[in-house]
């Protein structure tokens, strides 16, 4: 006998569906948000015994201090990226052969297997007219265009053999942060907040500071989180003013008005993170508040004219004026406070030849505005106890070539090897004078440097294996050097 069954109506159907996907402890979104808050926690642990080191992060706080899993030297970094690529051979390597063959077409031999960005086949050697002299104990060269970075010779670990893989300035700018020349990839800040978190809960871990006429190329792509939470990528600052647009409250709007809009809103986001359990809700909360907590911190932070007229005056900075000094001032201030990474974008170096990109007045206007606030960085960390264990590094996304390249004036095109990157702090050997180029300045000869090394090196510094540090994602584990990369030991103290 066929036994009589009554379909369930289509009010009760939906509610059940509701009720198993939302609101039951077991549902799926549920599952999702559980999994979340103790999924890191398991990584944390999986890096024991050799494998794969993926942080134990609070998704509640993901920003929160976290120590590194090895004895680390440096505890945070400022990046001074000189965007476009500064030429080596007007400002840190001097090249007589080269000014001797000045006019003449390169050695075959040396030419073989280069590729170029812009260059036509028929271009000449072109030495520098820029006077050169060796400074400090190390003895390291230094064109006329830096008088002020003959203040820190010996306090920096000079590289002039680093090599990169790409010539074109978006990808090779890609390829110096994230190590890959392809978006997607997070940043190297990314990286270290992931590891370590920050110090200061009522500012971003990892701040972007720029200046000059325009931005890098690259854009936004060149401080992303990538497919790490998003908690993670670099927040870009004003240089004067509120650092975010819109962080002040409107005007007749109070404090405890403020705190009851974060109240609510976090009470709708919770509610919509409990039923789909999404990563990206616990960003937007967390982004909120630190909003709120920095209507407080940003102020006081912003204002230089706190400092005392001495360190002004080293740094060459007016208050209210923006521009790089005033940026460094403020990385310096930043990591006080315990910010973990600030990095500064400064263009235009791009000097091939043409109108306002040239080796003459433009290249000695781009030297007069970094080269002041770079050496008393340095020198400001140093008086204050702070270098020893921060890393400051100066360095673009490649080098120039010693070939002249002939447009409105004549230039030098992309080169891939041996340029010069220079890092002081944070346990690098000071006055230290690492790697060579041939007498034409073309390769490398001894103490090569690639930019997987560099970056494997750095977070050495920092208490990482870079082999171990990782991301799981889309099946694999990823890191910053990616499949390559090998530490420095010889620059390090």
């Amino acid at each position: 006998m066929r036994e009589n069954r009554t379909e369930p109506s289509e009010d009760l159907r939906d509610e059940t569906r509701r009720y198993f996907l939302e609101q039951c402890g077991i549902g799926l979104g549920a599952i999702a948000l559980q999994s979340l808050l103790r999924g890191d926690a398991r990584a944390g642990q999986a890096g024991e015994g050799g494998g794969p080191y993926r942080p134990a992060i609070d998704p509640t706080r993901p920003m929160a201090a976290r120590p590194a899993p090895a004895k680390a030297r440096a505890k945070r970094v400022i990046y001074l990226f000189m965007a476009g690529a500064p030429s080596q051979l007007e400002l840190f390597s001097d090249k007589p052969k080269l000014r001797e063959l000045t006019g003449q077409p390169p050695p075959p031999s040396l030419m073989k297997g280069r590729r170029f960005a812009f260059l036509k086949g028929n271009e000449r050697l072109m030495g520098t007219k820029r006077q050169f002299a060796r400074h400090g104990g190390c003895g390291m060269e230094l064109s006329e265009l830096l008088p002020h970075h003959r203040r820190i010779v010996d306090e920096a670990c000079w590289l002039r053999g680093v090599a990169t893989d790409v010539f074109n300035h978006g990808p090779a700018k890609l390829f110096m942060n994230t190590g890959f020349q392809v978006p997607g990839r997070p940043a190297f800040g990314a990286w270290v907040t992931y590891g370590l978190g920050s110090d200061n809960a009522d500012l971003p871990g990892f701040v972007v500071l720029q200046s000059g006429p325009r931005g890098p190329r690259g854009g936004s792509t060149l401080w992303s989180g990538g497919f790490l939470p998003t908690s993670f990528q670099g927040v870009p600052f004003r240089s004067q003013g509120d650092p975010i647009l819109n962080l002040r409250s409107p005007e007749g709007r109070d404090r405890q008005a403020e705190r009851d809009f974060y109240d609510t809103v976090g009470t709708l986001n919770r509610a919509r993170l409990e039923a789909t359990g999404d990563p990206e809700i616990l960003t937007r909360l967390n982004a909120y508040e630190m909003a709120y907590r920095m209507q407080t911190s940003a102020p006081e932070l912003m204002d230089l004219g706190q400092e005392s007229q001495a360190t002004l005056d080293l740094y060459g900075v007016t208050p209210g004026q923006p521009g790089f000094a005033a940026n460094v001032l403020l990385a310096r201030r930043l990591i006080e406070r315990g910010v973990r990474f600030v990095q500064l974008y400064h263009t235009d170096w791009d000097h091939h030849g043409e109108r306002g990109n040239n080796l003459d007045g433009d290249l000695e206007a781009r030297c007069r505005e970094v080269d002041r606030a770079s050496a008393a960085l340095v020198l400001d960390l140093k008086q204050r106890g702070l270098l020893e264990d921060t890393i400051v590094i100066w360095g673009g996304e490649f080098g120039r070539t010693p070939l002249g390249e002939v447009r409105e004036t004549t230039g030098r095109d992309h080169h891939v090897d041996g340029f010069t990157i220079w890092v002081a702090g944070g346990g690098f050997k000071a006055g230290y004078v690492h790697g060579e180029t041939d007498e034409l300045g073309f390769g490398v000869v001894s103490g090569g440097v690639h930019v997987h090394d560099l970056h494997a090196t750095l977070l050495h510094q920092l208490g990482f294996d870079h082999e171990r540090l990782s991301y799981r994602f889309q099946g694999r584990d990823f890191r910053l050097t990616d499949v390559h990369g090998k530490v420095q030991h010889q620059l390090l103290a």
